[in-house]
């Protein structure tokens, strides 16, 4: 995966402020490359330090395999959710529509500037793998 988008991948993620929340397609719409997959596969291999569990699915499920640390970081966070984790850490959902981050006119004007250098760059990410297209 090109370093330039796996670096504006993080840098969204880390703008994301504490007890709001995007889906793993809201980054990618908002980046204009790539899809949920390419936007987990990022956070799965380049996420740490980042707060990888303000970026769920689309249904409101935290990420996979990290449900009961998710959850401990709502809970400190104020992050609307509903229900609560079971033995696995399902069980629950982020309110998604109440947590879902709008980023300021600030904010937009990081994300166009991400999403500028990375047409810049060349081909994009594709949305159907986890390669550049060539």
């Amino acid at each position: 995966m090109r370093r330039n988008y796996v670096d504006a991948v993080r840098s969204v993620v880390g703008l994301i402020p504490p007890a709001h929340v995007l889906s793993y397609g809201d980054v990618a719409e908002i980046l204009s490359q790539g899809g949920p997959r390419q936007v987990g596969a990022v956070l799965s291999r380049h996420g740490s330090g980042l707060p990888w569990w303000r970026v769920i699915r689309a249904g409101g499920e935290p990420p996979r395999c990290h449900g009961r640390r998710a959850w401990d970081h709502y809970a400190a966070e104020g992050t609307p959710v509903k229900g609560t984790p079971d033995d696995d850490g399902g069980g629950y959902r982020v309110r998604i529509g109440a947590a879902r981050w709008f980023p300021s006119e600030a904010d937009w004007a990081a994300l166009e500037a991400l999403r500028a250098g990375l047409a810049e760059a060349g081909p994009k990410v594709s949305a159907g793998r986890d390669e550049v297209e060539a």
